[in-house]
């Protein structure tokens, strides 16, 4: 996904307990790394639930790549799915949800997944002031 200052700009600060400009350096990290791991024809199911949850909080649109075409819907929500924009309540629903996912043991056939959307929420929305990737090894790929 490539991400432009536009994208920065229309983050809801609301949605946020870490400063804006972090949170972009992370989304940012997390889209270059993804897009690397992809030309490389590999996958980080982690890595995917960091990014969609970044996507999600920013109240993203992504481009869905289905074989009618290319599609551009608003990002969903990381483990519960959904397509409603991102807001403070959703969020601490979203961040349960997750906690629960990742107690059950994660979600089935995406291993990774839950783990990298609640360590992001962690850092994003309950202030664990731990990013959920190291964002300067993210971007050097």
């Amino acid at each position: 996904m490539e991400l432009t200052a536009r994208d920065f700009e229309r983050i809801p600060r609301t949605n946020l307990h870490v400063p804006v400009r972090e949170f972009a350096r992370l989304w940012l990290a997390a889209e270059r790394r993804g897009d690397a791991l992809a030309a490389e024809g590999r996958g980080d199911w982690y890595l995917t639930g960091v990014q969609m949850t970044c996507s999600w909080l920013a109240c993203a649109f992504v481009t869905f790549n289905y074989p009618s075409g290319p599609v551009k819907q608003r990002a969903r929500a990381p483990i519960t799915r959904g397509t409603t924009k991102a807001y403070e309540e959703l969020i601490a629903a979203e961040a349960e949800a997750a906690e629960r996912a990742v107690a059950r043991g994660g979600l089935p056939g995406r291993p990774g997944l839950a783990e990298g959307a609640m360590a992001t929420l962690a850092w994003t929305w309950l202030r664990s002031g731990v990013p959920p990737i190291d964002i300067e090894h993210a971007q050097a790929g």
